[in-house]
């Protein structure tokens, strides 16, 4: 189905209207309203843990490459903020990632700092680097009315950001040399917003987070848990496709609306819905 994208001001009611359409929901089945909610089974308490990082040791070679000297740097940058606004301010002066020259603006974060489920995406396009909001274009409209399904939205209860805060020119795929120098800042992020749940959207992002190299077809639709040293208890991780390949393969939104309601029963069984 092909969806509808205008500047005009949008209609959550519509909004979720098309949403359940696009995932197959196009038939009444009955009289009066059924809570299909109620009807779902119980989520598993069973979670899956990311594999932990292991790493030899090797000695160290006498001058290290430009690329570990800048990631190191970022680690080291990232750690001593001690606030979201101290972190905004340590991205907004880092020069260590060549991305950053071609960009017109650092993306940082949208949404609300005391939300309790953090969405993180890859990188920032074109419509984000103008306007230096993580997904405002189209497939964070998208990203929006899937969100609204389940009572969610940036404005009272989402916090989103991206792996990479500025755009990678012609929307290219980051490098693992780029990610690895970013990748302190959004796990500072992370530890800094604490929410109760994590949803990486996307495979890079993904991969990232977890440090697996499994794609996003398996990784999606069981939890996981991500932890740094810094934090005292992991966090419930979902993964979930891209809202850009959502829009290449409309067919995927019921796979999506199926991680959605996962997100919504752990919510419930949290006490925060």
């Amino acid at each position: 189905m092909k969806d509808k994208h205008n500047n005009s001001a949008s209609n959550p009611i519509s909004d979720i209207l098309e949403w359940y359409t696009d995932i197959g929901m196009t038939v009444a089945i009955g009289d009066q309203p059924v809570n299909h909610k109620q009807a779902r089974p119980k989520p598993s308490p069973v979670t899956v843990a990311a594999a932990p990082i292991t790493r030899a040791h090797v000695e160290p070679l006498p001058e290290k490459p430009a690329h570990t000297k800048q990631a190191s740097n970022s680690k080291a940058i990232a750690a001593a903020c001690q606030t979201l606004e101290e972190l905004r301010q340590a991205v907004l002066n880092f020069d260590g990632c060549d991305l950053k020259a071609t960009a017109t603006n650092t993306v940082f974060c949208d949404g609300s700092p005391e939300a309790k489920i953090m969405v993180i995406g890859e990188a920032p396009g074109a419509d984000e680097d103008r306007q230096g909001r993580p997904f405002v274009g189209v497939s964070g409209q998208l990203l929006d009315r899937a969100l609204q399904t389940i009572g969610l939205s940036r404005q009272d209860n989402v916090y989103i950001t991206n792996i990479i805060n500025w755009r990678p020119p012609g929307n290219r795929t980051p490098t693992p040399h780029e990610m690895a120098i970013c990748q302190p800042f959004v796990e500072r992020h992370i530890e800094l917003v604490a929410p109760k749940i994590l949803v990486l959207v996307g495979g890079t992002s993904t991969k990232t987070i977890l440090n697996t190299n499994e794609g996003i077809m398996k990784i999606r639709g069981r939890w996981h848990e991500f932890k740094t040293e810094r934090m005292q208890e992991p966090i419930k991780t979902l993964a979930t496709y891209h809202p850009a390949f959502l829009l290449r393969s409309p067919g995927q939104k019921a796979t999506v609306w199926r991680d959605l309601l996962m997100i919504e029963d752990e919510l419930m069984r949290l006490g925060l819905k």
